[in-house]
């Protein structure tokens, strides 16, 4: 095979193809994408739903599930593996105690991508991350308790 020269005699090799390399890289290094991730996961473990680019919700899904895989079994090797990968013990206990026992049944396909419009500022497709069984708390919106006090004060 010939080498490929530049003007300078410096050898570049040819560009690679990327077969079978599936990783989402999201514009971040390896390190940054990996926290990121976990904290989506571990924000998507505490508030049950997350908003976020579409990219990101498909590529935190997979993380998401694994963890769930990892709850269902229980054990404190699986524990302490899913501490390592999303580094807030919180999130662990969440993971554990609530979201793996009600997902025991399933066989897999614990959260849901819901496609919303495109972000304003960028056209970025955004998305909901969610879990399928569990049931969302849905906050009060804030105009109904100020009404509630200001009628209270007239009164």
């Amino acid at each position: 095979m010939q080498r490929t020269a530049c003007i300078d005699d410096t050898y570049y090799p040819p560009p690679t193809m990327r077969h079978l390399k599936r990783t989402a890289k999201l514009g971040r290094t390896s390190g940054h994408r990996n926290a990121m991730l976990a904290n989506l996961v571990c924000s998507l473990i505490k508030h049950k739903r997350v908003t976020t680019t579409l990219a990101k919700a498909k590529a935190a899904r997979s993380v998401a599930e694994k963890m769930v895989t990892l709850g269902k079994r229980g054990t404190i090797h699986d524990r302490r593996v899913a501490a390592s990968r999303l580094h807030q013990e919180e999130a662990v206990k969440i993971l554990f105690n609530e979201i793996a026992p009600t997902q025991k049944e399933r066989r897999g396909g614990y959260t849901r991508i819901v496609r919303l419009d495109q972000r304003q500022g960028d056209a970025s497709q955004r998305a909901i991350l969610e879990w399928v069984d569990l049931p969302v708390a849905v906050e009060a919106p804030a105009e109904d308790s100020e009404k509630a006090k200001t009628e209270a004060a007239k009164t």
